[in-house]
């Protein structure tokens, strides 16, 4: 290893340590003064950063996800290793089969492809129906997003209040994390990720909505490419673009 290699490793290095440590105490101060508190893991390599904080520090805070219908076997694959790994089950949540299939007679299987407004009709039933469900009872809960992810996360804060979601208060621990350390922080610890991710998906949603990117494409380049990068978001967020 070269010097200039070694001073970045070593530099990087300590960036993960600081910025482990800040989140680290964001979680314990938000298990201590919003409890109850959960965490909304889609199982990215973000969110396992922030499921392996949870359980080494063996917090109170629930670790949850959505299932829609359409995930692709590789996160189904990680659901079943952060099991063994962890001695975790996710509590799973699933959209409502009535609502479901009311919206498929109507529009069709694969209608998300013909319009934005479909699309998000579709992550409503999917994604944000079960989210609220999930989000019931709470006093805040936690993401995975991070600011450089994409354009619609700039200036994303590490604290906000959730309007559409009942004022619960709203924590992004790894908002100013960059890619790099997302992954050196998994290389260090050993944590499962998503299989998906070694096939250039840094981004993983349904399978339908998301493809591999290209060198030098944005990071959530691959989730509903066939849209404008000011409509990719899917409804979880309310107050994000």
């Amino acid at each position: 290893m070269s010097g200039e290699r070694a001073v970045d490793e070593a530099a990087l290095h300590e960036s993960v340590t600081r910025r482990s440590a800040a989140a680290r105490e964001l979680l314990r101060a938000i298990a201590a003064d919003f409890s109850p508190a959960v965490f909304a893991s889609s199982l990215g390599a973000e969110d396992m950063v922030l499921t392996d904080l949870i359980v080494r520090e063996s917090l109170p805070i629930g670790i949850f996800s959505l299932d829609t219908g359409r995930l692709p076997a590789e996160t189904h694959a990680l659901m079943a290793t952060v099991r063994h790994h962890y001695g975790l089950t996710l509590r799973l949540y699933y959209p409502r089969h009535d609502l479901l299939e009311a919206w498929t007679s109507e529009h069709g299987i694969n209608a998300f492809y013909e319009s934005v407004e479909l699309r998000k009709a579709c992550c409503q039933l999917r994604k944000v129906e079960p989210l609220q469900r999930a989000l019931a009872g709470q006093r805040a809960w936690i993401t995975g997003m991070r600011a450089q992810q994409a354009s619609t996360r700039d200036g994303l804060p590490l604290r906000s209040v959730d309007t559409a979601n009942g004022g619960l208060e709203k924590f992004n621990p790894l908002a100013e994390w960059s890619e790099r350390e997302v992954w050196a922080y998994l290389r260090q610890h050993g944590v499962p990720y998503n299989a998906l991710h070694d096939r250039f998906y840094p981004s993983i949603g349904c399978a339908p909505c998301t493809r591999a990117v290209a060198a030098g494409e944005d990071v959530r380049a691959g989730r509903w490419w066939w849209e404008n990068p000011e409509s990719k978001e899917c409804g979880l967020h309310p107050g994000r673009p």
